[in-house]
């Protein structure tokens, strides 16, 4: 009865190719990533940097990306795997109970900026040599567009569901291959497709505000409205998420993903106030390096 009721998510593993399957996660990473360097070789376009930086940047944003959303996940919901099966923490591996290849799995987005602030710094610093902010501001945009599309992966994995929906709620979704963690197969609410929605449009926000307007010569004003915008929509939609792995921080009734998203949210502001005495002018934004 209940799949009369309400939609059924129930899509295959992937797209076989002979005796692989691509599947629709990995997939989503690939558009992911091919259309964010896209996106940066058309930004470096309009500002008249030399398109050989953009190839470093790519580098050092894939790694950070993988390695500090892997890291990030197992410190923050996964900590005994570091003594449980500590290869499978840096490898697309588990070794127990027997060697499996999984792909990188188990990835946690407040991970991955962390390990992004850092990576894209030294690519400012030591490749580039602009001021980072310069490069936050831009890189902002594509990573928005990303997040859209990690999350219409967790969306094919039936992964990152919501809470049980209400019987009359009109966005209620069946998830058949929910892992068993979730507990009964109930109607649930698709977070996944709420924060790739929020996302998406919060890269039509950034790219209408960096190509019409003139904010992007106050350096930090997008990476600012980029994290107040990007950790808000994490932080409300968690209210309807179920819980990630072993959730270990609970404070008046928020859960980790929430906590952890309220420091970015904070420094987008503080980065933003910064700003108002970061303005270059056109002809320094556009000076060839």
């Amino acid at each position: 009865m209940l799949t009369l009721l309400y939609s059924t998510w129930d899509p295959s593993t992937g797209i076989p190719l002979g005796p692989v399957t691509l599947h629709y996660y990995s997939l989503m990473f690939i558009f992911a990533f091919g259309l964010g360097y896209a996106l940066m070789t058309k930004i470096y376009k309009i500002d008249n940097v030399n398109l050989k930086y953009v190839e470093p940047l790519f580098t050092w944003t894939l790694i950070g990306t993988i390695l500090g959303a892997r890291l990030g996940h197992v410190i923050f919901y996964q900590p005994e795997l570091f003594k449980q099966d500590f290869w499978s923490v840096f490898l697309p591996i588990r070794t127990k109970p027997h060697l499996e290849f999984t792909g990188f799995s188990g990835l946690a987005s407040h991970g991955a900026t962390i390990a992004l602030i850092f990576t894209t710094l030294y690519y400012s610093i030591k490749i580039i040599k602009k001021n980072p902010f310069w490069v936050y501001d831009r890189i902002g945009i594509p990573v928005a567009l990303g997040g859209a599309f990690v999350r219409m992966g967790n969306f094919f994995n039936s992964e990152i569901i919501g809470k049980p929906a209400p019987e009359n709620s009109p966005f209620a979704i069946l998830f058949p291959q929910q892992s068993s963690e979730y507990g009964a197969i109930v109607p649930r609410y698709p977070t996944q497709l709420f924060e790739a929605a929020g996302y998406f449009l919060l890269f039509i926000l950034l790219w209408v505000l960096y190509r019409y307007t003139r904010k992007k010569y106050h350096q930090g004003w997008l990476f600012g409205l980029f994290f107040v915008i990007l950790w808000a929509i994490r932080f409300f939609v968690e209210f309807l998420k179920e819980p990630q792995g072993d959730e270990f921080i609970h404070i008046a009734g928020l859960n980790t993903g929430q906590i952890l998203s309220i420091p970015f949210m904070i420094a987008g502001f503080v980065i933003m106030w910064y700003s108002k005495n970061n303005v270059i002018t056109e002809e320094q934004n556009e000076k060839p390096e």
